[in-house]
């Protein structure tokens, strides 16, 4: 589906980040070979961030809103809606969306609403607000926020194989437009190839239990449990570079854009390979694609288009507007994409927590 919006705009962006950092070379001494040193080549992997083993999605939300509150940066009767997305919710029930509006003490028209989305998240959360924010009286806001603990552990649990996952969040705000601006979106989904990238337990199809946190070897001597992430690579990888390519210039033509007048591409990263084979099918200069994301904090899962924003273009976005081309692909199998100008925003920036 290809759509566009009118009268929303970006205001700003947080990236809230685990204290915790590993090095890839240190999580994979005791197991180190030629392997692992051609993926942190090939791949891109350096270091990433995981969340403790007691941090959730909602305790990540909670503190980048709260740092917004403290520092004037958005207030309380503001918050029009409050938008969640993430495939590690803290219950199956209440939403995190909920608690988030319990605890900050909003009001209870606040609009609450959690989205079970992984890798294609920032843009459907930027799709859901701007199609929300016409619906709020004008001096509300929506609040976006992804996040995932995909990786969380503690600092002396050792791995078994390499790892290129890492946690965040973030809260980016939408809020209502005058000035004209354009939001350009499209978002597919193929669930036909749902086991390409899936964890089978812990829903009520598999609940976890002792027998599905067994590993079994699902071929080359990989071991899995139901209760891990199981990624058929080749299929996500001929996934990506068969459907994100047209997707983009589909996006492209709709807004009206050839590929040099957009600024940025601000893409999801699974890895460096991945990214750069996309610019080359795509014909875009890597200098207009950051792929330092995933070798400095790790893939983050649905917040990693939100941290690739804030990391990379940071104050360059409180007195600069850019024309940028976001796009998310992996789980479900879903793909989306959006082209939209960023810029003057309020705040756009990167904090480290304590979770």
């Amino acid at each position: 589906m290809v759509t566009r919006f009118k009268g929303a705009r970006i205001s700003g962006v947080l990236a809230v980040l685990p204290e915790n950092e590993y090095l890839y070379d240190e999580e994979t001494k005791n197991f180190a070979s030629p392997a692992t040193r051609r993926l942190k080549k090939i791949m891109g992997f350096n270091k990433r961030r995981a969340a403790k083993s007691t941090t959730t999605s909602c305790d990540f939300c909670l503190y980048g809103i709260r740092h917004l509150l403290d520092n004037n940066l958005l207030k309380k009767e503001e918050i029009g809606a409050v938008i969640v997305l993430s495939v590690t919710p803290d219950y199956y029930m209440p939403q995190m969306s909920n608690i988030i509006q319990g605890e900050l003490g909003l009001p209870n028209d606040v609009i609450c609403m959690d989205i079970s989305q992984a890798c294609a998240a920032y843009v459907l959360g930027i799709y859901q607000a701007a199609m929300l924010i016409g619906h709020l009286p004008l001096d509300k806001k929506v609040i976006v926020c992804t996040s995932d603990v995909l990786c969380r552990k503690e600092p002396e649990w050792k791995l078994a194989e390499p790892s290129f996952g890492g946690d965040a969040a973030t809260i980016t705000i939408m809020e209502h437009s005058f000035k004209g601006e354009e939001i350009f979106a499209n978002i597919y989904n193929d669930g036909t190839q749902r086991e390409a990238l899936i964890i089978h337990a812990g829903g009520f199809k598999m609940p976890r239990s002792p027998e599905t946190a067994i590993p079994h070897d699902i071929g080359d001597g990989t071991m899995r449990s139901y209760n891990d992430l199981w990624m058929d690579g080749s299929a996500v990888f001929n996934f990506v570079q068969k459907e994100v390519p047209p997707m983009i210039r589909e996006i492209l033509q709709q807004a009206g854009k050839e590929k040099d007048e957009i600024d940025w591409y601000l893409f999801h990263q699974p890895n460096k390979f991945m990214l750069q084979k996309l610019a080359q099918r795509l014909g875009i200069p890597s200098e207009k694609m950051p792929m330092n994301i995933v070798e400095t904090f790790g893939n983050s899962s649905g917040s990693c288009v939100g941290v690739n924003i804030a990391y990379n273009l940071g104050e360059k976005l409180l007195d600069h507007k850019y024309t940028c081309c976001l796009a998310g692909f992996g789980g479900g199998l879903a793909w989306a994409s959006a082209v939209l100008d960023i810029g003057n925003l309020d705040f756009c920036q990167m904090i480290i927590s304590h979770l």
